[in-house]
C-alpha cells in the first residue's frame, strides 16, 4: 500500500513541486497523514488526528452553479448529517481552496455565515487560499469529493453523483457515490466503485 504523508504547512512553493505536473492524482488506496489545515474558527487540524474516524472532504465554493445544485435543494446538507450520525464516527471537513480575489474565497467569519445561511452541516470549513491543501489532494472541481476510512485510507474520489448537469431536477434518479461508498464501508464491504470524474467548476487557485 502506498503511503502519502504531506504536511500542509509546508510553503507552498514546496507543494508545488512535489504536484508537477499539476493534478498528478493521488492513487486510491494510498494511507493519507500528517495533514495540519486550520478551520474557519482558527482551529488546527491535522488528518493524523482522526485515525479511527472516517473523513469526508468536500470542496466547495459557493458562487459555483455545481455546488449551489446540491446546497439549494438540501441535497448536501443532507448528506453531511446523514455522514456524520453513522454509528462509525465520521468527520466532514468542507474545504475552500478559492484564492484571494476568487470566486468563492471566505474569511473564517464569511465561510460561518455560508454555514448558518445554508443550515450546512459540516465538522468544520478548511480555509486553503493558497491552495495548499488542495493541491495536495489534486482537488480539480468544486465539488470534488473524497473518502477516508478509520485506517487513513483514501477510498474514494471523485463526483458526488453521477448527473453532471447543474440542474437541482438532475438530483432525483443520479447514483450518490459518497452515499454508495459509506453503504459499503457501513456493510464491511469493500467500496465498489472507488474513482470517478469530478464535475463542477474549476477550483479557483492563485494561478
Amino acid at each position: 500500500m502506498k503511503t502519502f504523508a504531506l504536511a500542509l504547512t509546508l510553503p507552498l512553493a514546496s507543494v508545488l513541486a512535489f504536484s508537477a505536473p499539476a493534478f498528478a492524482k493521488i492513487a486510491t488506496g494510498s494511507t493519507v497523514s500528517d495533514m495540519a489545515v486550520v478551520d474557519s474558527n482558527g482551529v488546527t487540524h491535522n488528518l493524523s488526528d482522526f485515525e479511527g474516524q472516517r473523513v469526508i472532504l468536500e470542496w466547495t465554493n459557493e458562487g459555483c452553479p455545481y455546488v449551489k445544485k446540491h446546497y439549494k435543494s438540501n441535497n448536501m446538507q443532507a448528506l453531511q448529517r446523514e455522514a456524520t450520525a453513522s454509528e462509525t464516527e465520521t468527520v466532514w471537513l468542507s474545504v475552500i481552496s478559492s484564492a484571494p480575489g476568487k470566486q468563492g474565497h471566505k474569511d473564517g467569519n464569511g465561510a460561518n455565515q455560508t454555514v448558518e445561511r445554508y443550515a450546512a452541516a459540516p465538522t468544520a470549513v478548511i480555509l486553503d487560499e493558497e491552495g495548499t491543501m488542495g493541491l495536495a489532494f489534486s482537488a480539480r472541481t468544486t465539488p470534488h469529493m473524497y473518502i477516508i476510512d478509520a485506517d487513513q485510507t483514501l477510498v474514494y474520489q471523485g463526483a458526488i453523483d453521477d448527473n453532471s448537469s447543474s440542474s437541482v431536477a438532475s438530483i432525483d434518479g443520479a447514483t450518490n457515490y459518497v452515499r454508495a461508498a459509506l453503504a459499503d464501508l457501513d456493510a464491511g464491504r469493500a467500496v465498489a466503485t472507488t474513482d470517478t470524474q469530478p464535475y463542477g467548476c474549476s477550483v479557483k487557485y492563485a494561478s
